[in-house]
């Protein structure tokens, strides 16, 4: 039986904070490689800080370390298996790796662990359309799109998944939805698809 988790100090958690608003400053400043130091500080006083561990990650994705970026969500995914978020961005950096099949499993952990997390079902799809699992991908789709039913980045990759699968009827009503609030996108994909929303 392992002990249970010591609660940082006042202290601690201050000097946390500190060093997360230098990271900050430096990001801000195009200084990555001090940012990646001040994460790294912040782990070394609490190595359970999911968001340091996820500031990190992102850091060296965008400076192209992206098996460094997936290994540090995955040390903390070790201590925190239970955390939805975390998952999602393990999910998002392996698809931005182009490991398709991994995000996929990512992404659907996230949900499991937290069905309301609107961009995991949005993931969740878009590594099922690159995977051919259409069906898959329509049903996180419509749960996406019922979580954030103004955002206009799930109803389009639905209209192109049923534009796809040849279902034009439902495409353009899926246009016609988006004449009311997004305009651009709609006509977007009246463009790319040839169909009206008639």
């Amino acid at each position: 039986m392992s002990a249970p988790r010591q609660e940082p100090s006042l202290s601690t958690r201050f000097e946390a904070w500190w060093l997360t608003w230098k990271a900050k400053m430096a990001i801000v400043l195009n200084q990555k490689a001090l940012a990646l130091s001040f994460f790294d500080d912040v782990l070394r006083l609490i190595p359970d800080s999911a968001h340091a561990a996820a500031s990190r990650a992102f850091l060296l994705a965008e400076m192209g370390r992206h098996a460094e970026a997936v290994a540090q969500l995955e040390q903390l995914l070790a201590r925190q298996p239970e955390d939805a978020s975390s998952w999602f961005n393990l999910g998002y950096l392996l698809d931005l790796a182009g490991d398709d099949q991994r995000a996929f499993d990512a992404f659907e952990k996230a949900i499991r662990l937290n069905a309301q997390l609107d961009r995991a079902h949005y993931g969740l799809a878009l590594s099922a359309i690159k995977l051919g699992k259409t069906d898959t991908a329509i049903a996180a789709l419509r749960q996406n799109t019922q979580l954030q039913p103004m955002s206009p980045h799930g109803w389009y990759q639905l209209a192109m998944v049923h534009f796809k699968q040849n279902e034009f009827s439902e495409t353009s009503r899926i246009i016609r939805h988006l004449s009311g609030f997004e305009p651009k996108v709609a006509e977007q994909l009246r463009r790319e698809t040839g169909l009206s929303d008639a």
